[in-house]
């Protein structure tokens, strides 16, 4: 008997985590804009910049051929990063990932290594994209 009220206990305290469908909006592959993509692209190799030096090591990076990962390497190259597009055996490179997603009418994109991480939310318009929050930075040890 105390198991079966110990498992209807449980039960009802499970229901309170569920959560509804409608509070947030997220789509994991948004559709940017290359002008959007441009803007956030140099704002995040800008900030980056400023981190870790672009003459330190190349960085290698995985292109998805999406309009955000074409801007962001040639944003990259502009800052003075060397960048290499394909793995090399005992390359030296830093491996750089990036995410960008849209969430409630905003853009929140990354860029990180294993050292570092860098993000920020955008608002996306005709003209490209401005930030909406201030730049996070996560160091690693």
């Amino acid at each position: 008997m105390r198991v079966s009220y110990l498992f209807l206990g449980l039960t009802l305290a499970l229901t309170g985590c569920q959560t509804t469908e409608n509070d947030l909006t997220t789509s994991a592959t948004p559709v940017v804009s290359s002008t959007a993509a441009s803007a956030i692209a140099g704002d995040l190799a800008s900030r980056l910049a400023e981190q870790v030096p672009p003459a330190t090591t190349p960085v290698r990076l995985k292109s998805d051929g999406s309009d955000f990962a074409i801007a962001l390497d040639a944003a990259l190259k502009g800052w003075g990063y060397s960048v290499i597009t394909m793995a090399a055996k005992n390359d030296k490179a830093v491996e750089l990932a990036y995410s960008i997603q849209g969430i409630d009418g905003q853009l929140l994109a990354q860029v990180s290594t294993p050292s570092i991480a860098l993000g920020r939310a955008y608002v996306a318009s005709a003209g490209g994209a401005t930030p909406a929050s201030p730049l996070s930075i996560l160091q690693r040890n």
